[in-house]
């Protein structure tokens, strides 16, 4: 039998955006991610919908944001052109279930990651469309899956991702139970890479420029979620490998954001070593689902670092463009020299902000993030309604045969209150939780005191309206780094140093694609000192800006704290910032200097020492 999650997502219109989360959703509808199938070839003329161009993982990573991102908007437009190729991709599978776009003769070579990723595409479109074909075609895809693997074993990518296909899987097991179906999952298991055997012992401790599936920071960010999506077949513990994992890669190639580092494979915890957008968006979506199955708020938590910090960072505030890699430490995005690459085995343009810097993965797959954030704002529990990643957004759902609607209001992260608003249609008894941040250093709840980093439960009969204000506090700290680094957060915001920028367009044609205003290259460059670091004594002053209609805008971010910084001896080294200062001691008297959140930045200083 199939142990059951703790915690379920919520499907068909129930999940309603609001405030500044349903703008970034509408933001990149209007950008790049509700664009691609016009602008880009691998997208709009791919062979999963009968063209010449890309059949493998882009229309599936493109289709894994953009399915929610135009349920959630209820965009008919968005939603009409994601059914072009849902039906499109229908309409071609195979006879005998197969599902990618290759003929016969090639499907032993063909890597079925993209199968595994469009089946998890599938599963979500007909829990958020209600569309009735998606159970048979997934069905017929799973009985030609067990077929093919008797004679066939996964390779390639799709042996070191195997455990996603469990996701979809599972979804058709609990509609159409059969044996098979966990027989072919514990199959996939037996051909799969098992990260956990990696990780004990964990050996890749030191950077190494040389690229390989098992350090390679997408599969890693991936493979987070695997012991949690194998607990539900096995009974063991859903967290015990998530947590071991992330104790390892922390320690040796942790970021300041709350990430690892991978350009593309895993680098070390130097500030100037980048993260794959990719990873991002990723480890997200495996603590999504690790908070789904586990439901320990914990994951709440991770989830947040990274949609509030790590992608906003990385992509530009109008989601035309993005990078592929991040650097904590980002003091100018410019064409590095060839032979002074800093990344490990990414190429020169890979931090610049375009279309398709260095690879085309990125540009397809990071759409899921806001999306996939929005779904997992509120979850269903056994007993009621969950408020799990904190941001403004509605509930509508239906509790012992009463319509029950949840709405948080809140501006947070960027504001310290939630006000949560409940209507029932009558009484109706059922429990509610709501999450309390671990980064609060106190919160209550209507005044009663709250524990940061658990659920508040309140389990009562609900009728008619009910308000509910959780208060947090946050408070300015500083957080140790390696090298004596030092960083500045505040409740669930990391800080960086605020650059004045200057954008340099690159317009360009490659690959048949004409890089053109507003999806071009950008070189960006900084127009104001960025060598600082904190003094011993260096206090800090909170300042709150309204919510603009970019909440992650760099000429309007929503909070800022000036901090006096003394200026330091930091070089500018083939085209980035030295891994830190060549002197410690100050340059000057220090100043008052202005600190953006990190997400609010593209170029920013946000490691920095203490200064002598």
């Amino acid at each position: 039998m199939l142990k059951q999650p703790q915690l379920r997502f919520f499907s068909k219109g129930e999940i309603e955006p609001q405030g500044w989360l349903k703008r970034q959703l509408r933001i990149q509808a209007d950008g790049l991610s509700g664009h691609l199938d016009k602008i880009w070839p691998d997208v709009s003329d791919s062979r999963w919908i009968g063209g010449n161009r890309d059949g493998w993982e882009r229309v599936p990573y493109w289709l894994d944001g953009f399915v929610p991102l135009a349920y959630l908007l209820r965009d008919e437009d968005l939603i009409a052109r994601a059914k072009y190729y849902i039906d499109s991709i229908l309409a071609r599978q195979c006879e005998d279930g197969w599902l990618c776009p290759c003929p016969p003769e090639e499907r032993h070579t063909y890597d079925l990651w993209s199968g595994i990723l469009i089946a998890k595409v599938l599963a979500m479109y007909a829990d958020l469309s209600g569309d009735g074909r998606v159970e048979e075609a997934l069905y017929r895809f799973f009985d030609n899956l067990w077929v093919f693997t008797r004679a066939n074993t996964l390779h390639d990518w799709a042996s070191l991702r195997w455990f996603e296909t469990l996701i979809p899987l599972y979804w058709l097991y609990e509609r159409r139970p059969e044996d098979w179906m966990l027989r072919l999952a514990r199959r996939l298991q037996q051909q799969g890479y098992d990260f956990e055997r990696l990780f004990h012992p964990y050996e890749d401790q030191q950077p190494q420029r040389v690229w390989t599936y098992s350090t390679h920071v997408v599969n890693l960010a991936m493979a987070i979620k695997q012991g949690a999506l194998v607990s539900r077949m096995d009974g063991s513990d859903p967290e015990a490998f998530a947590r071991h994992m992330l104790q390892e890669l922390f320690h040796y190639h942790g970021m300041a954001v709350g990430h690892f580092t991978g350009d593309e494979c895993v680098m070390g915890d130097s500030p100037v070593q980048g993260a794959e957008l990719c990873s991002i968006v990723e480890a997200m979506y495996s603590y999504e689902q690790l908070l789904s199955i586990s439901g320990d708020p914990v994951w709440g938590d991770y989830l947040e670092r990274l949609a509030f910090n790590a992608l906003p960072a990385t992509i530009s505030a109008d989601m035309w463009t993005h990078q592929y890699d991040q650097q904590t430490n980002q003091v100018q995005c410019a064409l590095l020299p060839k032979d002074h690459v800093i990344f490990g085995t990414n190429g020169p343009d890979s931090h610049l902000f375009g279309l398709e810097p260095n690879f085309g993965c990125c540009t397809a797959n990071f759409n899921q993030g806001w999306p996939k954030f929005a779904l997992a704002t509120f979850l269903r529990s056994e007993k009621g309604i969950v408020s799990a990643a904190l941001a403004p957004a509605s509930v509508h759902t239906v509790i012992d045969g009463h319509a029950v609607t949840c709405t948080l209001e809140t501006e947070y992260p960027f504001r310290n209150t939630l006000r949560y608003r409940i209507v029932t249609d009558g009484p109706v008894s059922f429990e509610l939780k709501l999450r309390i941040p671990g980064c609060a250093k106190s919160a209550t709840v209507n005044g009663t005191v709250a524990q940061p980093g658990t659920f508040f439960v309140m389990d009562q009969v609900w009728s008619g309206t009910t308000e509910i204000v959780v208060a947090l506090e946050f408070a300015c700290e500083t957080v140790a780094r390696p090298r004596k680094m030092q960083v500045l957060w505040r409740g669930p915001l990391l800080y960086s140093v605020a650059i004045d920028e200057r954008w340099e367009k690159l317009e360009y044609t490659r690959d048949g694609v004409e890089r053109k205003f507003p999806y071009c290259d950008y070189e960006i460059y900084p127009q104001s000192p960025w060598n600082y670091g904190f003094t011993s004594d260096t206090h800090f002053a909170v300042k709150e800006n309204p919510v603009s209609e970019t909440p992650f805008s760099t000429q309007q971010p929503p909070m800022e704290i000036t901090a006096m910084l003394a200026p330091v001896d930091w070089p500018l080294v083939d085209g980035v910032a030295a891994m830190e200062p060549r002197s410690r001691k100050a340059q000057g008297e220090p100043r008052p200097v202005r600190m953006i959140p990190y997400g609010c930045a593209r170029l920013r200083m946000t490691e920095m020492p203490t200064v002598e």
